[in-house]
């Protein structure tokens, strides 16, 4: 089986900028990940990525992104259009992600696959928790995920019972003390 690593990227304190991380940690509360699948939260890093993303054979990237469709439009970007998709930066995350795969393009250590999984993000206000938008939005980029992870010859098995992800406590923790 193939090395696969799957990273959610984005900024968790900037409302929908933060819809990647918040994929996956959907993903892995929804599905049993199997062996050779790595999940990783990489938040807002970049360069701190290069040995992960270094030691995997294929590589997606669930992110907020800035196509220029609609707000809360899911987006697949693969292998060739990366390049070109990275040309217009939402958030300093991608600019490291960029320059990150670049150094393993030249270094010639670029995982043989890469796909970004994302949404277009409604609202980048510095506040904790996404917008009802990419809440709804949410559900279509996990089963985004599912099928490349299939594309990619693993087939993910639900869960019986969904663990309850570190995105609804801080939503419910929002919505109880600091709206109130």
């Amino acid at each position: 089986m193939k090395n696969i690593l799957v990273i959610g990227m984005g900024n968790v304190l900037m409302q929908d900028e933060g819809v990647g991380v918040r994929a996956v940690e959907e993903l892995e509360n929804q599905y049993h990940i199997p062996e050779g699948v790595t999940v990783v939260d990489g938040g807002t890093t970049g360069m701190e990525l290069f040995n992960p993303i270094r030691a995997c054979d294929q590589l997606i990237v669930a992110d907020a992104v800035n196509t220029g469709a609609p707000y809360g439009s899911l987006v697949r970007i693969a292998n060739e259009e990366i390049p070109q998709f990275f040309q217009t930066k939402l958030s300093n995350h991608q600019l490291g992600l960029s320059d990150l795969l670049a150094l393993l393009t030249l270094k010639g250590e670029t995982p043989e696959h890469v796909a970004v999984i994302g949404m277009v993000p409604h609202s980048l206000e510095t506040q904790l928790g996404l917008t009802e938008e990419a809440k709804k939005g949410l559900d279509g980029m996990v089963k985004m995920l599912v099928k490349e992870l299939a594309d990619l010859g693993v087939v993910l098995k639900k869960r019986e019972n969904s663990r309850i992800g570190h995105w609804h406590k801080e939503a419910e923790y929002e919505a109880n003390y600091l709206c109130a």
